[in-house]
């Protein structure tokens, strides 16, 4: 991986996990030996460059899941684990769509991220299963939000 991703992977990771406000959503759900991380937010809050780069899409109708499944460490510390993730996203009518989530892996740090469309406030209800590698059984989350388009 060229060093220019690599900083941009860091920057983005850095931006999705520490967003916080009345656009994004950064929370997590503790699971005992693990957490599922996840935050939501409008994909104008990327700059071009970094929605670029990723091969992102960037526009007022386009909203952006980022997961991480997480695991304590020998030293007590969290580090992003390998595994599977899917799961769908409901309107405030019930309409499902199934969300596509790609696979992001920087060194160890392991992300999921999926694009979906939305209207402004339009509350979403979020439904994703997550498993680690190895681990027998899917961790489930569930958690509303609404989006609104930047003016």
């Amino acid at each position: 991986m060229n060093i220019t991703l690599s900083r941009t992977l860091k920057l983005l990771t850095v931006c999705w996990l520490c967003l916080i406000g009345s656009q994004s959503l950064a929370e997590s759900v503790d699971f005992g030996e693990y957490e599922v991380h996840y935050s939501v937010f409008a994909s104008t809050f990327l700059t071009p460059e970094i929605a670029a780069q990723n091969n992102l899409n960037r526009s007022r109708a386009i909203g952006i899941l980022n997961i991480s499944i997480m695991r304590e460490n020998e030293l007590g510390g969290l580090e992003t684990v390998s595994g599977q993730v899917e799961g769908q996203v409901l309107n405030d009518i019930q309409q499902s769509r199934f969300l596509a989530f790609r696979r992001i892996q920087e060194g160890d740090a392991v992300y999921f991220i999926s694009e979906f469309q939305y209207r402004s406030g339009e509350m979403l209800t979020f439904k994703i299963t997550a498993r680690p590698t190895g681990h027998p059984s899917d961790l489930p989350i569930r958690f509303a939000h609404t989006l609104y388009n930047d003016d």
